[in-house]
């Protein structure tokens, strides 16, 4: 046997305790969907993963994904007994001051993924693994998932890209229990889930293996082998939820219920009875909660723990010499970690793209220009990698792919695994544009919406935007992209209208750092309106048409702010003059001149946008501008378009320049 399995099993065994002492303390949490895993993370964290504790962004370090992120108690658990978090802090789980949610989130300075919806931490590993390859490291992404889901077809999405890609520093491991929150799993009602599950990645190519994940010898020889594998790994672990507890032990019924006292102080003995007979470690001092007698110690006085943190610390350094070069996380959790600090120091660069070369009334498209403003990009930065769904002669990604072929990634006709994966290129320092036609992102709004909890800085690109994209109809059509991108928390959202707009935006995005950014482009060509030295910053707009006799304040942004510049040139031939405001930053808003202008042309603002009216622009200016006495009058999409050309479809929407010309008129 392995020497270091009696020093694993008790490892495990803290985990267990420190995941009911926990979740007993908080009043809920998944302790059971955390027992059931305790003998793998133990596996993971002391012996089969090359890290250093002390370094957590060190870019040489294996990584660790917890992708059942509602089993968080055991990446807490795990860090505890690494020294990085004390027994109070432990104890503080669930609690609104502390870092340690109830599913992983940055404000943990550990945390590599923020998880929660099922589902998404494979491709997130995907994306590392590929960053890993892309830069040149040879770390291994570990991903834990749960049996439950792998019903998601984001995983599968996941699981053909990473054979595709030949991921062989991939290693996935099924915490297979059985149960799922209300009912067993679909595996599970239809035979032996172990077997089942081995049958799907074998057919799909990836290294199956079955093993017990409770039998600590055959699981750190099982996880060993899979770091030598030539392709991914899918280890399916058999397990039982609740794994050492009479009370829920594979029984349903009791996922994501805590402990009572009584209940906590039987489960506890129970543990002890069960896996703390062994006497080299009865005189251990504790390194769970005080709450069971034993003082709280520092790592280094933890006996065979610190022993073992030592060696391996050691190993890892003689093997990555240059470790000792990077930053350290600070180990505190009395000021959480937003988000950890990058080693490489990309994030605080500005880049800056030559001067583009358009001419006033030169009609190009801003999807193209995407295209080109990327190639610039990828001229004056490495780090930057374009994923694109198979679109990429459609949002002109394909540009990209020319120029860098070597740092484009195609993703296939799977836009959830594709924003994921872009995660995981934004954790491992990369920047991550991303596209596809705007009508697609919602199929992966999920994702996105984890990647903003995770502060991930991706760099979306939605084109074929509103009706305007004409006979291809209302399913390829994105109208609802600006309200799925408003709601996120610190994204931004950016329309140009021409292509020295969309050139500087391109610029913008590389630069913006604190969330998600999205840029929405159009199919149809349009006129160069902007002079080449422009600027756009983030957080304003362009005041195009203004005059001391202004009547109404019309906003437009992209195709519509073309369709305002021809309602001026009509309203100012019979005597009625508007201002004109280029809203390319649709969030955040630049209020301060919106009300300016609102406020000289009789309180009066017409909206004009190429979406739907709910969480379009119009709501969003009225959001601001609601507390001022200014009146707002959408002019929006406010039905299901049909086949067309732009010109018919901007017409029915009521959203072209006779559209607005009525409607100035009407005030």
């Amino acid at each position: 046997m392995n020497e270091t399995i009696p020093f694993l099993k008790h490892i495990a065994y803290q985990i267990r305790k420190s995941s009911i002492e926990m979740t007993s303390k908080a009043g809920s949490g998944h302790v059971t969907s955390s027992l059931s895993a305790a003998d793998i993370i133990a596996a993971l964290f002391f012996d089969v993963m090359h890290f250093d504790p002390d370094q957590f962004e060190n870019p040489n370090n294996d990584r660790f994904i917890l992708s059942k992120g509602h089993a968080s108690p055991l990446l807490y658990a795990a860090w505890h007994e690494l020294g990085k978090i004390s027994d109070q802090e432990l104890l503080s789980y669930r609690d609104f001051n502390s870092p340690l949610e109830g599913h992983p989130t940055f404000r943990f300075a550990y945390t590599e993924a923020a998880t929660g919806s099922l589902g998404i931490g494979l491709s997130i590993g995907v994306g590392e693994s590929l960053a890993a390859r892309q830069t040149k490291r040879d770390f291994k992404t570990f991903v834990l998932l749960g049996d439950s889901e792998a019903a998601e077809g984001s995983v599968w999405e996941a699981v053909q890209l990473a054979v595709y890609y030949k991921l062989n520093n991939l290693i996935g491991i099924i915490d297979c229990n059985r149960l799922g929150q209300s009912t067993p799993t679909m595996e599970a009602l239809e035979g032996d889930a172990p077997e089942r599950f081995k049958k799907m990645f074998d057919a799909f190519g990836w290294q199956a293996e079955i093993v017990d994940g409770h039998d600590m010898d055959a699981l750190v020889t099982t996880l060993q082998k899979a770091r030598e594998a030539d392709r991914p790994v899918m280890i399916i672990a058999r397990t039982k939820k609740g794994y050492g507890v009479d009370l829920f032990e594979d029984k349903e019924g009791f996922h994501g219920k805590a402990l009572n006292s009584e209940q906590e102080q039987e489960a506890l003995a129970q543990l002890r009875e069960r896996f703390a007979d062994d006497e080299k470690f009865r005189s251990y001092p504790s390194t769970s909660s005080g709450r069971t007698g034993g003082p709280q110690r520092s790592f280094s006085e933890l006996g065979k723990t610190g022993e073992i943190r030592e060696k391996n610390k050691k190993d890892y350094q003689s093997v990555h010499p240059d470790s000792s070069k990077n930053s350290t996380v600070n180990a505190s959790l009395s000021i959480p970690a937003v988000r950890p600090e990058l080693v490489e120091g990309y994030e605080r660069a500005y880049f800056s793209l030559p001067k583009p070369e358009y001419k006033k009334g030169d009609e190009v498209a801003t999807r193209k220009v995407y295209g080109k403003a990327l190639v610039a990009l990828g001229n004056v930065c490495k780090e930057i990698v374009s994923l694109d769904a198979e679109v990429k002669n459609s949002t002109y990604a394909e540009l990209f792919e020319k120029a860098y072929p070597d740092r484009f990634y195609q993703c296939f006709i799977a836009e959830q695994n594709m924003v994921s994966m872009g995660v995981g290129f934004d954790r491992r320092k990369l920047i991550p544009f991303i596209s596809t036609f705007a009508a697609f992102f919602s199929r992966a709004h999920d994702q996105i919406r984890m990647a903003a909890v995770g502060r991930a800085s991706l760099k979306l690109c939605g084109s074929h935007a509103g009706v305007s994209i004409g006979q291809d109809g209302p399913s390829q059509m994105g109208l609802e992209d600006i309200a799925m991108m408003r709601g996120l928390p610190d994204s931004i959202v950016l329309y140009p209208s021409d292509a020295v707009s969309a050139y500087r935006m391109v610029e913008a995005m590389a630069n913006y750092h604190e969330g998600i950014s999205y840029l929405r482009t159009t199919r149809m060509a349009t006129p160069v309106i902007y002079d080449a030295q422009e600027s756009f910053p983030v957080g304003g707009c362009k005041v195009l048409r203004e005059s001391q006799d202004d009547r109404v304040l019309v906003i437009g942004a992209g195709v519509t702010l073309h369709e305002a510049l021809k309602a001026h040139e009509e309203l100012a031939k019979e005597g009625i003059v508007i201002a004109v405001i280029d809203l390319y930053c649709i969030k955040p808003l630049d209020v301060e001149t919106i009300l300016r202008l609102a406020k000289a042309c009789n309180n009066q603002i017409i909206t004009v946008e190429d979406h739907y009216m709910a969480g379009g622009i119009g709501e969003a200016v009225a959001a601001a501008v609601s507390e001022y006495g200014i009146k707002v009058y959408p002019l929006a999409v406010t039905h299901l378009p049909r086949s067309g050309t732009p010109e018919e479809l901007l017409s029915d929407s009521g959203i072209d320049a006779q559209a607005i010309v009525r409607h100035v008129k009407k005030l």
